[in-house]
């Protein structure tokens, strides 16, 4: 017999099977789930409908149905729930059925929650995540993650290209979208625990075939570290690839997208004050981020060039950022970096991809 109360609701992902007759319980693990953004089916015992058990992303076994899945298909993702702290037969009922765990409530509902989620969303590998960072102010960090974030959704690549940095315009307007319907960072800067990254991804707005989450036009912000946290945290569990533009100043929220990343691209505009900046960022960055690279941007001052920079920096060369001409006029006219897929800033954005997703890590030049 189904339980009512496990009727799947609306915006709600399917979620596990929870078997179980101790109504104290279930309503414990229908809290948590409903905390997952995940709604169960629930029922005393193993299912007689076939593929329930099979097919269910995960199953919460409660300990008084222990006793009635003995014989039950084995399979991973079994996890057998109780509040018992003191009961000296749960591994052997766990055995029994072929329990990946034993879990005790109240102590691993936060734990519980976050696998409840991840089971819910279908969580596989995670998005290749890539924070950009200007050297300088006005280098074109925003302008290099507008066209990757472009230009891997052009490709079909789930795309989610995420704003770190509240005094910089905001990318939806760079992306011509500041009036496209949608949740902006103001609605998750004080977020705590977990946000479920379907969730997420279905709130922002999308522009170009990728969501973006910037900032509104209100009065600024300030994103706690653990919003920033959560938020990318959730965006990564989507896979695909999530673009972060940064900031240059590392603070608490920085320091938590920083942890974050895959790999920094740093650009550099090639003049001697730019280098020496960058010298300065790259310092706090590389405190916590290991992967950081240099994206040189001419034209060139004399008597240097991309090899010399990178050099002059530590740092490994991720490429050379091509000029672009008419860019400032195309996306004047609402066309964003990266939009001309013949051009040479798509270019150099989808030969970036093709390395940094061919398995070996490697994306210089």
């Amino acid at each position: 017999m189904t339980s009512d109360r496990s009727r799947v609701a609306e915006g709600r992902r399917a979620g596990p099977l929870i078997l179980t007759e101790d109504v104290e319980l279930l309503d414990d693990l229908l809290r948590l789930c409903a905390a997952a953004g995940a709604e169960p089916e629930v029922h005393h015992s193993v299912p007689e409908r076939k593929g329930s058990w099979e097919d269910a992303p995960m199953v919460l076994v409660g300990d008084d149905a222990a006793a009635r899945c003995r014989g039950a298909t084995r399979r991973r993702g079994v996890m057998l729930v109780g509040r018992d702290q003191d009961d000296p037969g749960v591994w052997r009922r766990a055995v029994e059925i072929g329990a990946d765990c034993v879990l005790r409530l109240p102590d691993a509902e936060s734990w519980l929650v976050d696998r409840i989620a991840d089971a819910a969303e279908g969580v596989g590998r995670p998005a290749l995540t890539v924070g950009v960072i200007g050297g300088r102010g006005g280098a074109g960090a925003s302008t290099l993650a507008c066209a990757l974030a472009v230009t891997a959704a052009r490709a079909g690549r789930r795309t989610m290209l995420i704003d770190g940095d509240p005094l910089g315009g905001g990318l939806d307007v760079l992306l011509g979208g500041e009036q496209a319907e949608g949740r902006r960072w103001p609605d998750f800067a004080a977020s705590k625990g977990r946000v479920a990254g379907g969730a997420l991804e279905e709130s922002l707005p999308r522009l170009h075939e990728l969501r973006v989450l910037s900032w509104d036009r209100g009065d600024s912000v300030v994103v706690q570290p653990e919003a920033m946290r959560s938020v990318l945290a959730a965006a990564r569990r989507r896979g695909g690839v999530v673009v972060v533009d940064l900031p240059r100043r590392v603070d608490e929220a920085m320091a938590e997208a920083l942890a974050q990343l895959d790999m920094g691209l740093l650009v550099v505009p090639a003049e001697l004050r730019a280098v020496a900046a960058a010298g300065r960022v790259a310092s706090m960055v590389g405190m916590v981020l290991r992967d950081l690279r240099v994206v040189v941007r001419g034209p060139y001052a004399a008597g240097l060039d991309e090899q010399w920079i990178a050099a002059a920096l530590g740092l490994p060369l991720a490429g050379e950022l091509p000029l672009e001409a008419g860019l400032s006029e195309a996306q004047d006219g609402g066309a964003p970096p990266g939009s001309r897929a013949r051009g040479p800033l798509a270019a150099f954005c989808t030969a970036f991809w093709e390395r940094a997703l061919a398995g070996d890590g490697s994306v210089t030049s």
